[in-house]
């Protein structure tokens, strides 16, 4: 299996094979509205707007399975980050990202990429957090919380995964070196 033998929902319902997007450098992200990293979405525009024209896509999968922090439907989450942070990337569905429900993708990012920590000023408050739901959570490679990302090279390959609390500009290198 590749990337690229997966589709998900976008913000209309209509599926949308992975496929589409061969040749092009991903970034992949569970997000949330209403969470302490949504102005991340900043980070993910400028990231967008910097390096799209290269072959750049951002593919944005909201999520309230941390903290009921996605509120709303596909269509009020998708006004908020444009009205807010004029967002312009791909936008899919509301999904789950663990569990049972967990879009099959997500369990694909996951089983390549397994968690890599938290790092930061942040970082501590997010151990602090994660470990009260779930005191092993450094032992699975479920996603802890939003704005999760993972790295997807031109062929497809999940080169990297980081974890919330690294903001999208820390990663700029890492997608300027795969375009």
């Amino acid at each position: 299996m590749t990337i690229y033998d997966f589709s998900a929902k976008d913000r209309n319902g209509t599926q949308v094979p992975l496929a589409n997007f061969k040749g092009k450098v991903l970034l992949i992200v569970n997000t949330a509205t209403g969470c302490g990293f949504t102005p991340q979405y900043k980070g993910l525009e400028e990231l967008y707007q910097k390096y799209h024209d290269k072959g750049l896509e951002i593919l944005d999968f909201p999520c309230d399975q941390f903290g009921h922090q996605a509120p709303g439907d596909d269509d009020e989450i998708h006004e908020f980050c444009q009205l807010k942070y004029h967002t312009s990337f791909d936008q899919f569905s509301k999904i789950e990202v663990n569990g049972p429900d967990a879009l099959p993708l997500y369990g694909y990012l996951k089983e390549q990429k397994g968690f890599t920590g938290f790092t930061g000023i942040k970082g501590a408050l997010m151990k602090a957090v994660v470990s009260k739901i779930d005191p092993n959570y450094k032992d699975n490679p479920d996603i802890k919380w939003n704005f999760t990302k993972f790295l997807v090279t031109r062929d497809g390959t999940v080169s990297g995964r980081f974890e919330s609390t690294v903001e999208p500009e820390k990663i700029d290198a890492e997608i300027a070196a795969l375009l």
